[in-house]
């Protein structure tokens, strides 16, 4: 039988089951979806991520397939149309946060190089590999959740708290939090040992 990580309830839906198996966990160092990630984990906040998931192709196609340089254009009118918008979760706050993340990454590129390069120089660009019995025992935060966390915040970003920041380090595969015994942990665990292509 396949043993997938506990949070992946039996009855979970085919695309909850699809971004455990195919997503979450993989290292990613791709400015595009690092910058979609750290929208969906905000959006997330006092939700549940299956719902997050069931608007994730709208959330892409109200924030422009979270093209970086598209978001950060976005003005007060998009924002009052954006809260019209029944595929993504209307939060005034949390749209304006993506607006001004979106902005942040900007600025954080021109002087880091890429989104990728900052976040990941958190971990030493290596994956941290967790060994957990059960999904149960991972941290809700650490210090380099804290710290990554500050740093995005001092450049703008908002709904990075702490615990979001862990949510996207697991999601981004900065962290491998699969159980020990899950079918996926392995395989994420050698992506990790790849050495960053040039």
């Amino acid at each position: 039988m396949t043993h997938r990580c506990n949070w992946v309830s039996a009855g979970a839906s085919p695309q909850y089951v699809q971004y455990h198996d195919e997503e979450w966990g993989v290292p990613s160092r791709d400015d595009q979806h690092l910058f979609e990630m750290i929208v969906l984990e905000g959006a997330q906040a006092g939700l549940s991520w299956s719902t997050i998931l069931n608007k994730r192709e709208g959330y892409r196609r109200a924030f422009a397939n979270f093209d970086i340089a598209k978001v950060a254009r976005f003005t007060p009118r998009h924002v009052e149309t954006l809260m019209q918008d029944a595929s993504i979760v209307r939060n005034r706050a949390k749209i304006e946060a993506a607006i001004a993340n979106a902005r942040a990454v900007q600025q954080i590129q021109a002087e880091h190089g890429s989104l990728a390069k900052f976040v990941w120089s958190f971990v030493n660009d290596t994956p941290i590999q967790n060994d957990l019995a059960s999904y149960r025992d991972a941290p809700a935060s650490t210090e380099v959740s804290d710290a990554l966390s500050k740093a995005l915040k001092k450049y703008g970003c908002k709904f990075v708290g702490t615990t979001i920041c862990y949510a996207f380090m697991q999601a981004v595969g900065m962290v491998n939090d699969h159980e020990r015994d899950c079918m996926r942990r392995e395989a994420c665990a050698a992506l990790g040992k790849k050495k960053r292509r040039a």
